[in-house]
């Protein structure tokens, strides 16, 4: 099965990353996203990588001009009925992913796979919101998407092989690896990354160390390129949380078990870089390490 035209749904930080990556390899890809400030950024997140790969001489000026006008946005899920293969990267819970794929289902044609850029959710368990489940796919794809060479494939339980070795096939395409695992909460990546990540957190918040001491630990001592806390602003203080919470439910253990910490730069909306708050404060030149009780200093 050859793969030409992705939709891609959701163009925050995976979504327009993922959609990046596809018009480089050649594909016609069409970016949805409901909310018109969210797509336009997007879009122009997109022009901006391009151009920063062009400036370092790793595409030339006419492949990222050919890339970025393979990609075109909409706000009408509609748009990706065609499209041989959609790839949905909204917020990372259960009930809304689900209800984008049972959309999906109805609006493209039989033959298009349906693959979730899920960090967590059961592949089987998003499948059965639709009508198509051996068509259903997980490509979890890592941010920066791209930068990242890994995309974890997940087979739903129904999941027949002639989808997968398009997706595989796909994959490659990209430039990027493919490695398959198990429809597992939280896969491999985050099944062992979050519990880290959660841990940095309860050192903080239990005050064995500060932000930036717990990062140089991980950064000098274990060769890190980036410290655990530092790592969750990127990805996002909301979506950390809500893979722990997968985990935690899913597997049933105590060690999954977000920090209150955590739960609570959450609820006060200090989501990391995408807020320009999390364990650091992005407004400055150096950024300032937050203190659970000191605030920013």
């Amino acid at each position: 099965m050859s793969l030409s035209t992705i939709g891609v749904v959701g163009a925050g930080t995976m979504g327009h990353g993922i959609a990046q990556v596809a018009a480089q390899a050649g594909l016609a890809v069409r970016l949805v996203d409901t909310a018109p400030a969210a797509l336009a950024a997007g879009l122009e997140r997109i022009s901006k990588s391009l151009a920063k790969l062009a400036s370092k001489g790793q595409l030339t000026t006419e492949q990222a001009a050919a890339a970025r006008e393979r990609v075109v946005g909409d706000s009408d899920l509609g748009a990706v009925a065609g499209a041989d293969l959609v790839v949905e990267a909204v917020v990372e819970r259960l009930e809304v992913k689900a209800e984008v794929l049972s959309t999906l289902d109805r609006l493209c044609r039989p033959g298009t796979i349906l693959a979730s850029n899920t960090s967590s959710i059961s592949i089987t368990r998003l499948a059965s919101a639709t009508a198509r489940p051996a068509q259903v796919i997980g490509m979890h794809f890592m941010n920066p998407v791209p930068l990242m060479p890994l995309v974890e494939i997940i087979r739903g339980l129904a999941t027949d092989q002639g989808t997968y070795d398009a997706v595989e096939a796909l994959t490659r395409r990209m430039g990027k690896t493919p490695v398959e695992v198990r429809d597992a909460p939280g896969f491999v990546s985050n099944r062992v990354l979050m519990p880290m990540i959660n841990e940095a957190i309860f050192c903080l918040h239990e005050g064995v160390a500060e932000t930036t001491a717990i990062d140089s630990v991980m950064k000098l001592g274990m060769n890190h390129p980036m410290g655990p806390l530092a790592l969750a602003d990127l990805i996002g203080l909301d979506v950390c949380l809500d893979i722990l919470r997968v985990l935690h439910e899913g597997l049933g253990e105590a060690k999954y078990r977000p920090c209150p910490l955590l739960v609570r730069m959450v609820d006060g909306g200090l989501l990391g870089r995408k807020t320009g708050r999390g364990f650091y404060d992005y407004g400055t030149e150096a950024p300032l390490a937050f203190h659970p009780t000191k605030g920013y200093r």
